[in-house]
Order: C-alpha cells, then sequence, then structure tokens
C-alpha cells in the first residue's frame, strides 16, 4: 500500500516519470514498492545513470542496503533480496528513519509520550562553590 503523497510531489513525479520512461530501463523492486532504473544508453568514460522512485514520499532512508550499494555504484548488479552475502543472521531488517513521525522515539517524559517522568531518586547532590 503507497503512502498519501503531497500535491507537488505528485507533479513532480509526473515529470520524472515520464522522463524515465523515455530514457530508463526498469532494473528491480524492493519490497518496500521503490522502482529502480537505469539509463538505456550509455556515454563513454562516464558512470551509468542509476536513480529510484520512491513509493510514496521521497526518502533516501526508504533505499535499503542492497539497492543502496547498487545506486552508489558499489556493486555492478543489486544483490537479490535474501543474499547471504549482505543478511547476516544478527542483523535487524531494515526500516526507513522514523523521525518526525509518530513512530519516532520518544524519551520517557516527553509530553508527546504522557510528559510524566520518572520521580527523581534523592541522590542527587548539586554542586555549589565554596
Amino acid at each position: 500500500m503507497s503512502e498519501k503523497i503531497s500535491l507537488i510531489t505528485w507533479m513532480a513525479n509526473i515529470h520524472i516519470r515520464f522522463v524515465t520512461w523515455r530514457r530508463g530501463t526498469k532494473v528491480g523492486t524492493d519490497r518496500f514498492g521503490n522502482v529502480y532504473y537505469r539509463a538505456k544508453s550509455a556515454h563513454p568514460g562516464v558512470k551509468e545513470r542509476r536513480w529510484v522512485l520512491y513509493n510514496g514520499e521521497p526518502d533516501a532512508s526508504k533505499v535499503p542496503p542492497e539497492w543502496h550499494a547498487w545506486l552508489h555504484h558499489t556493486t555492478k548488479e543489486p544483490l537479490p533480496e535474501g543474499n547471504s552475502q549482505f543478511h547476516k543472521p544478527w542483523q535487524k531488517e531494515h526500516i526507513p528513519n522514523q523521525s518526525g513521525s509518530l513512530q519516532a522515539y520518544r524519551p520517557p517524559g516527553h509530553q508527546y509520550a504522557g510528559g510524566q517522568r520518572v520521580a527523581a531518586t534523592g541522590d542527587y547532590e548539586p554542586w555549589t562553590p565554596s
């Protein structure tokens, strides 16, 4: 399911999708719904152009590590999902940046997390100059 996007982002995407249709070749899609492309034609001596069309609002933290490596020319071809070379059993699942969203971390006592701090223990002694 895709996220809601702003009108400006939607209008910009119309142009981007037209340019992508004319000049790009689809390489693949990730589990977040982002679609990855490469340029149809390459210029000698210039790195191949690679780009992503985000599913929803553009946010670079939505790009999983295996696709990030491909976008930045670290790998020649994208690593397939589930590749044991990249995914170790101890690694956590990739999640996009949650800052500014309702899922963002709120420490105990934060106004958005109830605003009730834990009572002080009384072991604090303020320093006073002599």
